[in-house]
């Protein structure tokens, strides 16, 4: 398991929503470049905006980060 910042997965856009900089799966949900999501939305479970202020746990496998956790 590697540790990403996650600035370096996830940009925060003008508008207060991020968007994957790179192709990421976690709990089965899988996107990429593209989306955008708001405070509140979720992707496999998770609130990626609780999160920005951690590191990500994560596995590259076939070109996609599967995020597997947060460190804090």
């Amino acid at each position: 398991m590697n540790r990403y910042l996650f600035s370096d997965i996830f940009q925060e856009n003008p508008d207060g929503s991020l968007s994957p900089r790179r192709v990421v799966s976690v709990n089965g949900a899988t996107f990429g470049q593209g989306v955008s999501f708001g405070p509140g939305a979720s992707f496999g479970g998770v609130n990626f905006h609780e999160y920005r202020h951690m590191d990500i746990a994560g596995e590259e496998r076939g070109g996609i980060l599967f995020i597997q956790g947060f460190y804090r």
